[in-house]
């Protein structure tokens, strides 16, 4: 199984009690709740898909009262009213709109936060402002997840669900799933839906067709 580059859409509410804490996250919670600290007033907060980064940037936007632009869709001129969180900030189709969205706060004293799945240096935007000022901005990496997280993630996840797995189907998941938390918020929805479909409790048999059927999405 490859390990990323998902070809489902994750679709989640992002509620302060689903997110999970843990050691692999904790750098970037902290430099959250330090926004004064950040440089030039910005923070990249990346990582891997489903690592939590988006669901972190919503989190703090909740809490500060920050207006969410989605990346994917950031074009024209923008002047923020107040803090701003971007997501999927590599992924804006008119990069000179993210230079005037950051300069814009940068003036009005706006902190500025960003989710990624790369690293200011590896974004491949060819404008050399927007470039400097993305490297300028104060990084923090999501880390790979723990196995208590992954765990702690399942029973959450199945919970949410009421779905209920036996300690078999529980190991073979956390040996067998690709370590990325996307892919256990997939594999759950697909055992739920097969467990709905076909009117019967999750066995082993069950769970393996999941994780073929998966790896043959990838």
């Amino acid at each position: 199984m490859k390990q990323l580059s998902l070809p489902f859409v994750e679709e989640q509410d992002f509620a302060p009690e689903d997110f999970c804490p843990a050691p692999s996250n904790a750098q970037a919670r902290e430099w959250l709740a330090r926004p004064d600290a950040w440089s030039n007033g910005r923070l990249v907060l990346w990582g891997e898909a489903g690592c939590g980064k988006t669901h972190l940037l919503h989190l703090w936007a909740k809490a500060n009262g920050a207006m969410i632009v989605e990346g994917t869709r950031l074009q024209g001129l923008i002047r923020p009213a107040g803090s701003v969180a971007v997501d999927d900030a590599e992924l804006v189709p008119e990069p000179r709109a993210l230079l005037h969205l950051l300069n814009a706060a940068a003036e009005a004293g706006f902190p500025v936060l960003l989710a990624s799945r790369l690293p200011p240096a590896r974004m491949a935007y060819k404008l050399a402002d927007l470039t400097s000022r993305l490297r300028a901005a104060q990084s923090v990496e999501i880390l790979p997840p723990e196995d208590e997280l992954l765990e702690l993630l399942l029973s959450r996840l199945c919970a949410s669900r009421q779905l209920q797995l036996s300690l078999p189907v529980r190991n073979l998941l956390l040996l067998h799933l690709p370590r990325a938390p996307a892919y256990y918020r997939e594999a759950v929805a697909r055992l739920d839906r097969a467990a709905l479909d076909k009117g019967e409790r999750i066995t082993r048999g069950l769970a393996m067709e999941m994780l073929e059927g998966l790896a043959d999405s990838d």
